[in-house]
């Protein structure tokens, strides 16, 4: 048996909210690619809305999150998928806190640190659907594993306003920041794995075609082979002859499901976070409406409550990221 494991981010281009960079590791046959998961688990999973609609019993889309989800939205495409999959897991979260404790381990201090989130714990998921799915986690297990699937962890790294701005300080790139902290979260699922070939899909981080010299950072015990390097993508493996691992920063590697599924949870803990995040402000601010956080609207949003803050003595560093 073979690993694959995928990654994405959701909120590079914000100036509110945070960052959040998911993981999705999965336990396939040998010699299954990102490519060939899909039709592995064709009987329960599919890639589109459309797909979904043409079968009886239902799939599960597992798929891009910006195929799921539109700002001002509501997020049931994005909660039936998760909650599939957390249902695989033996998870069933049923409000907001528990999905930040069960994705993100390490950002508790922000969440009882921060005004907007310390007293906010709103239920979960808003779609019944959704809530359902946890009911069928037999047939998904059953189909999984007659695929020789299995679905192992989904975990995320968030990077809040002001640890955001400091480590974009310190690499002076918001790209190096992604490509540094996704590697963090890959060794960080990589490391429980048991022996066998490792496949990593990521999304390419901006324009960066070059990632062997954060790789050598991060696995510093092992050379870095590097078997391309291009627009399309970069690839890149190393390791001992019995946990071989492969790195592909892909062009829309959302398209493979481990990348999909890492998308859908990034989407949904920062969508999560600016509900939070606009409560807090809109029901200070009258008349305010609010934000998904980029740029032009964020400047809308930071302009109306600035008085406000000003008088609640928050700082702009804990609000307003830089990049």
């Amino acid at each position: 048996m073979g690993y694959l494991i995928g990654t994405d981010e959701a909120g590079y281009g914000p100036n509110l909210g945070p960052l959040v960079i998911s993981a999705s590791v999965w336990q396939v046959p040998d010699g299954t690619g990102g490519e060939g998961l899909f039709d592995l688990l064709r009987h329960v999973v599919v890639d589109s809305l459309e797909a979904a609609d043409k079968h009886d019993p239902p799939r599960v889309v597992i798929a891009d999150s910006k195929v799921l989800y539109r700002s001002g939205s509501d997020l049931r495409h994005l909660e039936r998928g998760l909650w599939a999959a957390w249902a695989l897991l033996g998870q069933q979260p049923r409000s907001w806190r528990e999905v930040w404790n069960i994705l993100e381990t390490n950002g508790a201090d922000e969440l009882y640190a921060s005004p907007w989130f310390k007293d906010y714990n709103a239920s979960v998921p808003g779609d019944g659907v959704a809530l359902s799915w946890s009911m069928k986690a037999m047939r998904l297990r059953e189909s999984f594993s007659a695929g020789g699937v299995e679905l192992l962890c989904l975990s995320s790294r968030t990077v809040f306003p002001q640890e955001f701005n400091k480590l974009v300080g310190f690499y002076n790139s918001k790209g190096e920041l992604l490509s540094r902290l996704t590697l963090e979260l890959v060794e960080r699922v990589i490391r429980p794995l048991g022996v066998g070939p490792i496949s990593v899909i990521c999304d390419k981080h901006g324009g960066r075609n070059r990632y062997g010299f954060f790789l050598a950072g991060r696995f510093p015990d092992w050379l870095i082979e590097i078997h391309g390097e291009s627009r399309q993508q970069s690839v890149y493996r190393f390791g001992p002859t019995d946990r071989r691992i492969e790195i592909r920063f892909h062009t829309k590697a959302e398209r493979y499901l481990p990348a999909a599924l890492a998308s859908m949870a990034s989407k949904y803990l920062r969508e999560l976070a600016m509900q939070a995040f606009n409560r807090y402000w809109c029901s200070r601010v009258p008349g305010l409406a609010p934000t998904a956080g980029y740029p032009q609207d964020a400047r809308r949003f930071k302009t109306a409550i600035t008085p406000v803050q000003r008088e609640l003595g928050i700082d702009d560093n804990a609000i307003w990221r830089v990049k």
